[in-house]
């Protein structure tokens, strides 16, 4: 029943590991670029050139917590793999011991040393001292080859934390990147809501005028003044934000806050991104998750093999070659006291074998886990490229409207300005123009963050940033 039991796991097991290897992605990306080369092989210093933000990355690599943390966790899993190689090695080693033995006179042992001597006219010694000095070998055949799957299996699992790392790397880049734009996005709409209420307050001043000359009612005056009001609010808000997203840069960073250096040069002045995305199957070998859930598959089949081969027998060898003698004396007098031995064990289980049983179930379980793990992972890193490769195409639509409409509304203000002067037009339109411009110019610097952002993010799910 055991062995059928097996036999129906590992069959079961293997059907899904083909399914897996076998099943073709959805080339949804394969008519997205007439480039075969996927830009996510390249460097991220190819892709991000404001020297800011590379100082800014370049800071984060050297001295971020998390992956500093990352990288002994790295060390550990490198040194499961030398352990594991050692177990299926020959050990050698030195050993020494001494004691003291002293038996009944009416044992066995006690009436054979009371009978005989050592020498002529020289008797056992008591109590009878155990002096050892030598080399002791060991040796657990590898049959099975149970020792040397266990040994690749670690070293599936540290080149699995070794792209762990990298898609710590990737993440950490694009966070930064992401969190950059965010910040210099911000500085451009501090910017222009101080321009703005620059504009403000002398129509508002000019509304006053005129409000002593009897032009208008002291509602205008009050709707003005509402205004200024609001959009210095404003201006406290953006300062706060701004701290918030500087202090997130800074600990990314590995740093206590402090000013960010970054660009001045307005956001919209950033020429759209323009990423390659290749064919499907560069996929697979660029994204560090999806290699990193391929390494644990790997790993887990290994376990798999190394469970099962403790059902069958295991054969150790022992020897051991030195000295021993009754006294610390006669110790080295060779070849007298010259002791060694060669032995051979094997052990196999028959009964009790629930915890070999739940080993190899467990093992089981974990690879199957591992299987619809790396199915996950394939299926999001086509997700997320279809995602942003989409997000990128109609946001920079969405951009190009967004830029039309501020300029619309930026030639709206002047107009509806001389309109007001010449009577021609109310308070309020001058009043709502403003702020509908106001309003647009803040959404353009918004949207181009988006598709900076956005960028980022199709670079990052195109596997790209570890390198």
């Amino acid at each position: 029943m055991l062995l059928a039991g097996l036999v129906i796991s590992s069959c079961q097991t293997s059907k899904l590991i083909t399914r897996t290897t076998n099943s073709t992605p959805p080339s949804t990306y394969t008519n997205a670029s007439s480039d075969t080369l996927n830009d996510g092989v390249k460097p991220w210093k190819e892709i991000f050139t404001d020297p800011n933000l590379v100082m800014l990355i370049d800071s984060a690599l050297s001295n971020n917590q998390e992956l500093q943390v990352f990288l002994q966790e790295m060390t550990a899993a490198k040194s499961e793999v030398g352990a594991k190689q050692g177990e299926y090695l020959p050990m050698l080693g030195i050993y020494g011991a001494s004691g003291f033995d002293k038996v009944g006179e009416y044992t066995r042992e006690g009436a054979v040393e009371k009978e005989l001597n050592i020498r002529e006219n020289e008797a056992f010694p008591e109590p009878v001292g155990d002096f050892k000095l030598g080399l002791k070998a060991s040796w657990e055949i590898d049959i099975w080859r149970k020792l040397r799957n266990a040994r690749k299996s670690a070293l599936m699992n540290y080149l699995g934390t070794v792209e762990g790392k990298n898609f710590l790397v990737t993440n950490l880049v694009a966070e930064i990147s992401n969190n950059y734009y965010e910040l210099v996005a911000l500085d451009n709409q501090y910017k222009i809501l101080q321009e703005f209420l620059s504009i403000q307050e002398k129509v508002l001043q000019i509304v006053k005028l005129q409000k002593k000359s009897a032009k208008v009612t002291e509602l205008a005056v009050q709707r003005f003044q509402a205004e200024v009001y609001k959009n210095r609010s404003l201006l406290f808000e953006v300062q706060q934000d701004i701290v918030e997203v500087e202090s997130e840069i800074n600990r990314l960073v590995g740093r206590y806050p402090q000013t960010v250096v970054r660009t001045r040069v307005p956001l919209v002045q950033n020429p759209s991104p323009s990423i390659h995305i290749g064919v499907p199957a560069q996929l697979i070998w660029n994204r560090p998750d999806v290699r990193e859930a391929e390494y644990k598959l790997q790993a887990a089949k290994l376990d798999v093999k190394s469970a099962r081969a403790n059902f069958y027998p295991r054969l150790a060898l022992g020897a051991n070659y030195g000295l021993s003698s009754f006294t610390a004396s006669t110790l080295l007098e060779s070849p007298a006291s010259l002791a060694y031995g060669l032995a051979g064990d094997l052990f196999a289980p028959l009964v009790n074998r629930k915890a070999i049983k739940a080993n190899y179930q467990q093992a089981s379980a974990k690879q199957i886990a591992r299987v619809y793990e790396y199915e996950q992972s394939v299926m999001k890193a086509f997700t997320e490229v279809f995602t942003q490769m989409k997000a990128l195409q109609n946001i920079s639509m969405s951009l190009e409207f967004k830029s039309k409409q501020v300029e619309v509304l930026s030639s709206s203000i002047k107009v509806a300005e001389k309109l007001y002067q010449s009577a021609r037009a109310d308070y309020v339109e001058v009043l709502l123009t403003q702020r509908e411009s106001l309003e647009a110019t803040m959404e353009l610097v918004e949207t181009k963050k988006i598709q900076l952002q956005t960028g980022v993010n199709l670079y990052k799910a195109l596997g790209g940033g570890w390198r």
